[in-house]
């Protein structure tokens, strides 16, 4: 799978929603989520846990740059996470454990999350899913909902939450 992400820092989780809601997007949930972020050779290998929800195990390969950059990712949804997160941890190593509450809005084909996470702060993740509308559609509903949330290019983080929480 395939998406197109910016993440930025937030001073305004609550305005952000506004800002969200304002232009048609529908908030699904909010819920606590701990991903554990394992050692691996090239991309990121994470195992999440929700407080409501499936455990899920997400691999994922992108550019470390601050602008919109284009994610390609799995997902599997995992019966026994605690088992799974030892053997991991075991084989693998980890590298940093994120903690934080996500609130999910969606708009089209993009997910807007509003993230409140412990030790960085609060931020804006958008992730436009490349289906059947093609790359210079998914551009253009990115930018367009990036611009309408007021999204400025100096807000833009370049990593993952573990590579800020590991600097």
């Amino acid at each position: 799978m395939r998406n197109l992400e910016t993440k930025a820092r937030c001073r305004d989780l609550a305005l952000a929603r506004q800002r969200a809601v304002s232009i048609g997007a529908i908030e699904q949930w909010t819920r606590r989520q701990v991903d554990t972020y394992f050692n691996v050779p090239t991309g990121r290998l994470k195992l999440r846990r929700q407080e409501e929800g499936p455990a899920e195990l997400i691999f994922y390969r992108r550019p470390d740059e601050p602008q919109a950059r284009w994610s390609n990712y799995s997902i599997v949804t995992v019966v026994r996470a605690a088992e799974l997160g030892e053997i991991l941890a075991e084989a693998l190593g980890v590298a940093a454990h994120v903690d934080k509450v996500r609130t999910l809005l969606t708009l089209g084909h993009t997910r807007i999350h509003l993230d409140r996470v412990a030790g960085l702060g609060d931020f804006v993740e958008l992730e436009t899913v490349l289906t059947d509308q093609g790359e210079e559609s998914a551009k253009e509903e990115h930018y367009r909902i990036a611009a309408a949330l007021g999204i400025e290019a100096g807000d833009c983080v370049a990593g993952s939450y573990c590579d800020l929480l590991l600097q």
